[in-house]
């Protein structure tokens, strides 16, 4: 053992100390570490290398959280660092008192995992306290008839070391009356008495001063001493004498103030002043007297102050009892304190891992718990419990150690936060209890990914939007903690039409609000699906995706197209109407389609201007133009008809035709077309004509046997009869036309068939794909079949 002290004693007095410290490191079967050193050691002095005694490297007492705890309340003597070293002032006697062997039991604690090495200091008495009188003056009276050999019972000097450091021995100051004599009770005390050697003369001396020096066997020697007052007095020949030598009383340590303890009592056979006798305690101390009173004149013996059997289980009292001239006896008391169940348990956290990860498995240790109950027997007997309705257990462990540990998966999600509440309760009776509260926080990881608050979005928006307007909001939740909680929020790659879904939208990384890039057109495309991805900031990060449908909405921004007849003039068609046409009879029909749909494809169809305003009527809906009444000789043979043709959009919008009727039965009067084109339209339609029927005469003649040819192998099938000459050329659609809901007027898909008649009321000619016939081919065709009727006339 390594101790380093400092005293300016003298040599031979450390000589001895150190003669008396000598290392005991045994290392039991259950782990027990032994040491032995003197009281009094100066603060820091290292007693041993601990980590070598219980065989582990030093390095790891600090990774293991070595510590050293003590049974005793609120006191440590104990450091531990490398060594084993000592932190406060050891002082023996406060310890253990009078005891011959004075064990203070350390226990040193190691974490990870958890170990419990048992340390038993033995500490050396060292003779550091002087002998003391209780009295520094001794008086007694003795009659001048005293005998030789007569005993007087001196007061015992007191010394608080023990064994040879104790009183060993008595000297009194040389005289020629009194001698000294000292004995050794069963128990180790050393009494003395005065002895007469010479009787006393009063008449020679009426009192004598002796002094009485008390020793210790230490080294160096301690002594103290007493001044002995004798007074010479006539006969006091009987001292009092205690009914017991020793008394023996038990008291429990809740004992109410006042509670006798036990009746000292004492006799004299003297009679009057000289039998008169007084009890006084002798050499008590400080702390004793404040528990115990001691009446004087009856002996009882009460208790005045609250004891505690924790800290003393036993005291010993010393009673003197004295008559009136002096003379004294004494008797010892023997107090045992039992114990009562007045000290709960007490719960130490020792380790504690706060926070813990929500991804713990089961059966991780959170902490290290210590209970402690100052008690005795079953009154220290502790059981410790944990509340319900939460993922941990106590598990005990090494003595009077418990584990924390997980029972279950945690969620920081569900439970962010533990208040643990942990119960001891003592065997006592009443049993005592207590309770500490542990709170315990739970550390979040990256175990959720984001979630969508819906499964699908639908945006709407109107076509012609302005880029940059939004179209929906996305939002998704994130239960995780800050960073792996924090949604980010971005487009996945695709395409729409062949271009970059990014070119049509953008979405807010922080809000998820969803933009539009640039401008929608319904007659494009009227609807298409998105994917947004919502990733947390965690590590590693976690994502979830949603689609996002965007719908494009129809808005009126195109007017109607159409088809036949050209609009604004722009066609020579010319429509003839027979003379005899009655009422209702179908003249022609104007087609037009809108690119636009529902109500805004929907087309309505009115005649603007006319020649003449009560013959022809238009269906709203169809187009047809129809007579409203009988054609008259009084009617003019040259009609104009100018068509507007509506969608029902808001606002609504329009476009225009004329068409050219001429009411006539015979091509001859063809001629008069010349001046309905150039009054009505001032076109060059005639010029046009001149030049088609020049063109194509030739053509048309080889053509005309191929129809009769036709026309015989088509005599059985069934001929449709019209009102009117219709001539339906092939209409020019638009390139982005195509009405898939079915909702506007003309499909593009159709083929249309045109049947051109006179009065006959037959078809000659049958046109069935519309890509294959200009108007112009349409108009030859008419013009021929005028001609070959008129030719059929004249047999």
């Amino acid at each position: 053992m390594r101790l380093k002290m400092e005293n300016k004693a003298s040599p031979g007095f450390w000589l001895v100390v150190f003669s008396g410290v000598f290392l005991l490191a045994l290392q039991t079967v259950c782990g027990d570490v032994a040491y032995s050193f003197p009281e009094e050691v100066k603060r820091g002095s290292v007693i041993e290398n601990i980590a070598k005694d219980i065989g582990i490297e030093v390095g790891k007492l600090a990774t293991r959280k070595a510590r050293i705890d003590v049974d005793r309340k609120n006191k440590g003597y104990f450091d531990i660092n490398t060594n084993l070293t000592v932190s406060d002032r050891i002082d023996r006697e406060s310890l253990c008192g009078k005891k011959a062997s004075c064990v203070l039991k350390e226990e040193l604690v190691l974490e990870n995992p958890l170990e419990l090495h048992r340390i038993s200091i033995h500490v050396q008495d060292i003779n550091d306290n002087a002998p003391e009188f209780s009295e520094d003056l001794i008086s007694f009276e003795i009659t001048e008839s005293a005998v030789k050999g007569a005993r007087f019972l001196l007061t015992e000097a007191r010394d608080a070391d023990i064994g040879t450091n104790a009183v060993q021995r008595y000297n009194l100051q040389n005289n020629e009356h009194f001698t000294i004599n000292v004995n050794t009770d069963v128990s180790g005390r050393k009494h003395s008495e005065l002895v007469l050697l010479k009787e006393l003369d009063r008449e020679k001396a009426k009192e004598l001063k002796l002094v009485l020096t008390a020793v210790d066997g230490g080294s160096p020697q301690r002594s103290g001493t007493a001044i002995i007052h004798i007074t010479v007095l006539d006969a006091n020949d009987n001292a009092p004498v205690f009914s017991q030598a020793v008394y023996e009383a038990s008291v429990p340590e809740n004992s109410l103030l006042d509670t006798v303890v036990v009746t000292v009592s004492a006799t004299d056979a003297d009679t009057g002043p000289n039998g008169d006798i007084t009890y006084n305690f002798d050499h008590v101390s400080d702390e004793h007297v404040s528990l115990f009173s001691l009446n004087h004149k009856t002996g009882e013996i009460k208790v005045i102050g609250s004891l505690d059997y924790e800290t003393e289980t036993s005291i010993e009292l010393r009673v003197r009892a004295k008559d009136g001239p002096g003379l004294t006896s004494y008797c010892t008391v023997i107090i045992d304190i039992t114990d009562v169940n007045d000290n709960p348990p007490a719960i130490n956290m020792k380790s504690l891992t706060n926070p813990i990860p929500e991804n713990a498995p089961p059966g991780t240790e959170v902490g290290i718990i210590n209970v402690q109950d100052r008690d005795s027997e079953n009154n220290r007997q502790v059981r410790c419990s944990i509340q319900q309705g939460v993922p941990f257990k106590l598990v005990p462990s090494i003595k009077n150690y418990y584990s924390l540990v997980t029972t279950g998966q945690l969620d920081r999600e569900l439970v962010p936060d533990y208040n643990i509440t942990i119960t001891a309760t003592d065997e006592g009776s009443p049993p005592l209890s207590s309770s500490k509260t542990v709170q315990l926080s739970v550390a979040d990881i990256n175990d959720n990914p984001p979630v969508f608050e819906e499964q699908s979005y639908s945006a709407y928006v109107s076509e012609n939007n302005k880029p940059g307007s939004t179209l929906c909001s996305v939002s998704a939740r994130d239960p995780d903690w800050r960073q792996n909680g924090t949604v980010v929020y971005s487009l996945l790659a695709g395409e729409v039409n062949g271009a970059p879904v990014s070119s049509y939208l953008s979405v807010n990384g922080d809000t998820g609000l969803i933009h539009a890039v640039r401008s929608f057109d319904y007659e494009q495309f009227r609807s298409f699906k998105v994917h947004v991805m919502a990733r947390d900031n965690g590590s590693p990060p976690l994502s979830s995706n949603v689609t996002v449908s965007v719908f494009i909405s129809d808005v009126n921004d195109n007017s109607p197209q159409i088809l036949y007849p050209s609009p604004e003039g722009n066609s020579f068609m010319t429509e003839l109407v027979p003379k005899a046409a009655h009422g209702g009879s179908l003249v022609s029909k104007v087609i037009a389609v809108d690119a636009d749909s529902g109500q805004n494809a929907w087309l309505s169809y009115h005649i603007v201007k006319s020649t003449d305003p009560g013959l022809f009527t238009i269906g709203v809906h169809s187009g047809e133009i129809r007579t409203q009444r009988d054609i008259s000789e009084s009617d003019s043979m040259k009609q104009n008809l100018v068509v507007a043709v509506k969608d029902n959009g808001q606002p609504s919008l329009s476009a225009s035709c004329s068409m050219y009727l001429l009411i006539s039965d015979n091509l001859a009067e063809a001629p008069e077309l010349k001046d309905l084109s150039y009054s009505d339209s001032n076109s060059k339609l005639t010029s046009y004509l001149i030049i088609a029927l020049v063109s194509v005469s030739t053509f048309f003649l080889t053509f005309i046997i191929i129809i009769l040819g036709l026309r015989f192998c088509r005599r059985r099938k069934p001929r449709l009869l019209f009102d009117g000459a219709v001539a339906i050329p092939s209409g020019y659609l638009p390139p982005n036309y195509a009405d898939v809901d079915g909702t506007g007027t003309l499909r593009s898909a159709y083929n249309y068939d045109a049947y051109l008649t006179t009065g006959s009321r037959t078809s000659d000619f049958k046109f069935i794909k519309r890509s294959l016939f200009h108007p112009v081919f349409i108009f030859f065709a008419y013009k021929c079949n005028y001609l070959k009727l008129t030719q059929n006339d004249f047999p």
